[in-house]
């Protein structure tokens, strides 16, 4: 909200420094944005009237004037201006001035323009008559009949006068950041009782009762409101109305506030929007067929043009201002072009309403128009706003002499907003805020706010004024009396409360993980929850895999955000792809994050969110194995115990000969005492061929592993038990075994650890030779077997007992026999 501090001195008698001012109302709660002080940055700038023109004799843009500046010669000035004429009062720049420019189209500059006499094709000119962007002002708050040529004062000024004290410009100009919950702040009406409340000073609501009425309104117009939509709708009639420029003071106050003077039917209007922070319409009566106005929604597809020449398309959601025979207004938002106000308009409707917030956001959202009204409207407005509003437009139009009132108006107003009565403790507020205020010191300030208190004691019973929509409960009185006492004197304490800093048993292990990873080299990444969903295209995922239900975002920016990810891997090729493209030679990364899927349960449902790992390599050293020995590190550290890793030939994202799906036995308890079941881990493998083509991969093999973190979690122990070092010696036993070659490692590892009993602490694969000593199709596997006992030294009987069992149970299970030579 943009505030002119001269401005609410109109309502409250504020008289300090604007910087007390600004802090003083920051430690009350309103938020200050920005302070900008205007006015000051012109020198030698005066009132001047043109007296005399005469063509440039070599130049048939210029003219050279003859200026009256209150000194006892004329000046001349040279200028290329259209609007100028004899007898225009005009801003002098005097030569050695300095104004705030640009000039010429040339950029501004920081202190200004100097202004020095000279001369323009041969004629000398000594100083420069100013337009308004050249005096500072932006060009949006330009009046209409300004914006060409230089400014034309509207009337008779002292000359030689300091133009910016002739025109009472300097001012200081204050932005507030208003919070949603406070739309009473939107106007000067409700800062200035802000301010009013901060200084304990009075506080004076402007004038609303016209003078002389003629007629009623009822024998112009007729109101109809046939949507709930329309909390209230005002009427007023002026007529005898005429349109032209407004009073410099009424252009001044739109000017300060960021908006541009248009007529003074318009600028009126607009100066009481600002004011009481409640919208207003004028309509040309002659335009508004049937003499009646009629609030309901659009037919679909409606076309409407508005004031900004814009033709939309309206449907059947948008609530709109109809006469008998068709809209002229979206309501809320903008009125028609088909009932704008024009130089021959006699007679006007003034329209003052209350419309629903949540109507108006929606229509504005939809058309794409969002304005100075809309955005009031979108907060919500006080209905009971709208009378003391439409009243100000008719003394105001009467008080420039714009038109002639007619009494009354057409009101329609089905239900009427009461005010809230809220009770409150004089005893809680103190505990709440530390401070020992007295039942009296607290009324004071809510009646400083309008605000009625009824009831004794420790009681009261606070009724807010309905511009106040936001008191509510106890502890909105509690925040009124903290601001108004000043949070800058309650006492500061410490919390109190014996809680302890912890996090979750999941993000300990997350952290865990995270610990292992980088000791094994790797860096953390971070990628995006929004994706494509080509991205599993991309990896070759089946049309009907899981991978494929996506959450889909309502309102994506692009196609390549438009849903939510199910896995990591996509997002890990991309930043394997984007790191070789810059050409590093070798990278080792892993990404924790989470996933989203749609419930199948209940597609209604929450999407099923879960925490997944990915893990990617690639580089001169990294093979399979480096990334397969890298997954049983973390797993390993985590606590999970006895992981296999099974052939997977039919995942479309790795090498089909090189992919592994990982799983681990879950301990479970039954009535039958505790099982153990296999439970899938994830997936890990070497990236196919055809998908490191896609993303930038195709010069280099890139390992990928996309694990369940979730799933890791819940089976993880890293409860540390303590264990002696072994006191008797270990022994070993080599066994070389002639296979399939479609047999893997890890069915020969599981049928080895099972037979191989409680001595049995390791095996290790330590050899495999493909020849033509091993026949076609066939290859040879060699292990090392360590035996311990924890309370004797193994006897080579011992020994040999456990592994003949392993021997016996291979060739049973298996078919396996030793090799011969």
């Amino acid at each position: 909200m943009i505030v002119s501090l001269e401005w609410l001195k109109d309502y409250a008698e504020v008289n300090v420094d604007p910087v007390e001012f600004c802090d003083r109302m920051i430690m009350s709660g309103s938020n200050l944005e920005t302070m900008e002080t205007v006015g000051v940055d012109m020198e030698k700038v005066v009132v001047g009237k043109i007296v005399k023109i005469e063509k440039h004799p070599d130049a048939d843009k210029l003219v050279v004037c003859k200026l009256d500046v209150g000194q006892e010669e004329l000046v001349q000035i040279v200028t290329g201006a259209p609007n100028v004429f004899e007898g225009a009062y005009v801003p002098v720049a005097l030569d050695g001035s300095r104004i705030p420019g640009p000039i010429h189209g040339q950029p501004k500059q920081e202190g200004g323009v100097e202004i020095k006499a000279g001369k323009l094709r041969g004629v000398e000119s000594f100083g420069m008559l100013c337009s308004f962007e050249e005096l500072g002002f932006t060009d949006k708050v330009v009046p209409v009949n300004q914006k060409e040529g230089i400014w034309i004062l509207g009337g008779e000024y002292p000359l030689g006068m300091d133009f910016a004290e002739a025109l009472e410009l300097k001012d200081n100009i204050i932005d507030f950041e208003i919070t949603p919950n406070r739309p009473d702040c939107l106007s000067m009406i409700g800062m200035a009782r802000e301010a009013a409340a901060t200084f304990e000073t009075k506080f004076d609501y402007p004038e609303t009762a016209c003078k002389k009425e003629e007629g009623q309104a009822s024998d112009y117009i007729d109101v109809e409101v046939k949507s709930d939509l329309c909390k209230r709708y005002i009427a007023r009639i002026v007529k005898d109305v005429k349109v032209e420029d407004s009073p410099w003071w009424l252009q001044r106050r739109l000017i300060h506030a960021g908006m541009r003077p248009i007529n003074n039917i318009v600028d009126i209007t607009n100066f009481v929007m600002l004011e009481y922070g409640q919208p207003l319409h004028a309509f040309d009566i002659k335009s508004v067929a049937g003499n009646k106005i009629v609030v309901d929604t659009a037919e679909e597809g409606e076309k409407f043009t508005t004031l900004d020449g814009t033709e939309r398309t309206l449907d059947d959601m948008m609530l709109m201002i109809h006469d008998a025979e068709k809209s002229i207004a979206v309501a809320g938002v903008m009125g028609g072009l088909n009932s704008e106000i024009e130089a021959d308009t006699n007679t006007i409707v003034v329209e003052s309403a209350n419309f629903v917030g949540n109507s108006v956001r929606t229509t504005a959202k939809r058309l794409g128009l969002r304005t100075e009204a809309s955005s009031r409207y979108e907060k919500g407005i006080d209905p009971n706003l709208c009378k003391a509003a439409a009243d100000r437009v008719c003394y105001l139009i009467e008080l420039i002499g714009a038109g002639t009132v007619v009494g009354g108006s057409v009101d329609v107003y089905p239900v009427v907003e009461e005010a809230k009565t809220v009770h409150g403790r004089v005893s809680r507020i103190n505990n709440v805020l530390g401070i020992e205020l007295t039942r009296e010191q607290m009324v004071k300030y809510f009646e400083s706010l309008e605000m009625k208190v009824e009831g004794e004691g420790d009681d009261m019973y606070v009724s807010a004024p309905t511009v106040r929509q936001d008191v509510e409960i106890e502890e909105d009185l509690i925040e009124e009396v903290a601001r108004l006492y000043g949070y800058d004197k309650l006492p500061v304490t410490i919390p109190k409360g014996n809680n302890e800093a912890s996090q979750s048993y999941e993000r300990d292990i997350k952290d865990f993980a995270r610990e292992v990873m980088c000791s094994l080299g790797a860096n953390e990444v971070q990628t995006y929850s929004f994706v494509s969903p080509k991205g599993v295209d991309n990896i070759r995922i089946e049309e009907d895999s899981w991978e494929r239900a996506f959450v889909q975002i309502l309102n994506p920016l692009g196609e390549d955000t438009s849903v939510m990810r199910t896995v990591l891997m996509p997002n890990m090729l991309e930043v394997l792809g984007r790191n070789y493209s810059r050409n590093r030679d070798a990278v080792r990364a892993f990404e924790i994050g989470n996933t989203f899927m749609v419930n199948f349960l209940d597609e209604k449902a929450l999407p099923v969110e879960a925490d997944a790992m990915s893990i990617g390599f690639y580089g001169k050293d990294e093979d399979f194995f480096t990334l397969k020995g890298a997954i049983v590190e973390l797993l390993t550290k985590l606590g999970i115990k006895d992981i296999e890793f099974i052939a997977e030939k039919e995942y479309g994202a790795f090498h089909p000969g090189r992919c592994a799906r990982i799983a681990a036995p879950a301990r479970t308890i039954t009535p039958n005492g505790v099982e153990y079941e296999l439970v899938e881990l994830g997936i890990m493998g070497e990236v196919h061929p055809d998908v490191a083509e896609k993303y930038g991969l195709g010069g280099t093999r890139a390992y990928v592993a996309e694990l369940m973190f979730n799933v890791a979690t819940e089976m993880a122990d890293t409860e540390k038990v303590f264990k002696p070092l072994p006191k008797y010696p270990a022994t070993s036993r080599d066994i070389a075994l002639v296979v399939d070659e479609a047999m893997t490692v890890g069915e020969i590892e599981k049928v080895i650890k099972t037979a191989g009993g409680k001595i049995l602490r390791d095996v290790k694969l330590f050899d495999v030779y493909r020849g033509p000593q091993v026949g076609e199709n066939k290859k040879s596997v060699a292990f090392a077997l360590t035996y311990r006992h924890d309370e004797k030294t193994l006897t080579d009987e011992d020994v040999q007992t456990a592994q003949n069992q392993v021997l016996a149970a291979l060739e049973k299970e298996l078919g396996l026999t030793l090799r011969d030579n």
